[in-house]
């Protein structure tokens, strides 16, 4: 399923809004395929809480993409939930609310195998559900702010909603949608392994037996994510310097 991947990947790169999951915080689940299908489900009832039900503070899904995305290429957003659960979780204890916030930072509750804390922020929403009062959300930022590093000139680049509904068996809950560099790392794994195979050619006759599919497109297609992890890894560099300010013409 390798190049299917790259493949899907590259399709991607032209949309406007890309939220990625896959095997992270339920890694120590016995069925770690079923447990991802739950919890993603749980992630899409999160993000449209606020279509769905009433808050204090709505959150639209064109909201996200306009407050998440600064370039349009670099569109793909890393989600964490707290509490991270599954329908087989019937007994699993309630958090605090200020440990709900820590836990949507760490990389335990990542929806892909990352450590967001150690790479760049661009943007960041918190999408909380149940009885949180905006003064919490505010108070919660403003504690975690130095121990995240955001780039340097999007510091206030926070997105949040509150709806009042609570999830299902819990008082609360927290989705983090976070514009981080360091989904540059699942790429460049993706593009490693694809390298891999493609050295060798290997399994290369399944797909070119397919009408319209051209060994061309193997090589656009690795050209693309490599594009995609140069753009990640200039943001990163410490010599960038700052975005320039907008003139207006007089």
């Amino acid at each position: 399923m390798l190049f299917p991947k790259l493949f899907l990947l590259c399709c991607t790169i032209k949309k406007d809004c890309t939220i990625i999951s896959g095997q992270g915080g339920v890694v120590k689940v016995e069925k770690p395929f079923d447990a991802m299908n739950n919890i993603v489900a749980n992630l899409l009832l999160n993000i449209t809480s606020s279509a769905r039900f009433e808050g204090s503070l709505n959150m639209d899904l064109n909201e996200i993409a306009m407050n998440l995305v600064p370039f349009p290429r670099l569109h793909y957003l890393l989600s964490s939930l707290t509490p991270l659960y599954t329908l087989a979780d019937v007994n699993i204890p309630p958090r605090r609310l200020d440990q709900m916030f820590s836990d949507a930072f760490s990389k335990e509750h990542q929806l892909i195998r990352a450590d967001p804390k150690h790479n760049l922020y661009l943007a960041c929403a918190l999408m909380l559900r149940g009885n949180v009062q905006l003064s919490d959300l505010r108070r919660n930022i403003e504690r975690l702010k130095p121990t995240l590093p955001f780039v340097p000139w999007n510091q206030e680049g926070w997105k949040t909603s509150l709806c009042s509904v609570p999830p299902v068996c819990h008082s609360h809950s927290l989705l983090a949608l976070a514009n981080n560099t360091c989904v540059k790392s699942t790429f460049f794994e993706l593009r490693e392994r694809f390298v891999k195979l493609y050295r060798r050619k290997a399994h290369l006759h399944h797909y070119l037996a397919v009408d319209g599919m051209e060994l061309a497109g193997f090589s656009e297609a690795l050209s693309s994510i490599s594009a995609l992890i140069d753009e990640y890894t200039h943001l990163e560099s410490p010599l960038m310097p700052n975005a320039p300010r907008l003139t207006i013409a007089t």
